[in-house]
């Protein structure tokens, strides 16, 4: 075998081989791509959820703190009636 015939064996072997490589490194690039996109979704509805979460605690408390205002109001309330049922009493009234 001479050079020029290695050389050409040599360029059909390589030919076939290179589309191969190209192939699958296209193939990897896309893969990393949908792999990229679904790392980033995540990341998204993982943020979304979190803010939605801090937002529902946060309502949660002001719903706390509304019920405790309110309970705090009624008691004074039932004090009041208390107070002006025994000024009725005490007047000569029946309350």
């Amino acid at each position: 075998m001479d050079a020029a015939m290695v050389t050409a064996i040599a360029a059909l072997i390589a030919g076939p081989v290179a589309a191969a490589a190209a192939m699958y490194g296209t193939r990897g690039a896309n893969r990393a791509a949908r792999e990229g996109t679904a790392l980033s979704g995540y990341d998204s509805l993982t943020q979304r959820l979190t803010a939605e979460r801090d937002k529902a605690e946060a309502d949660e408390k002001t719903a706390h703190a509304m019920a405790a205002a309110a309970e705090a109001k009624v008691a004074g309330l039932e004090a009041e009636i208390s107070r002006l049922r025994l000024l009725v009493t005490q007047l000569g009234g029946t309350p």
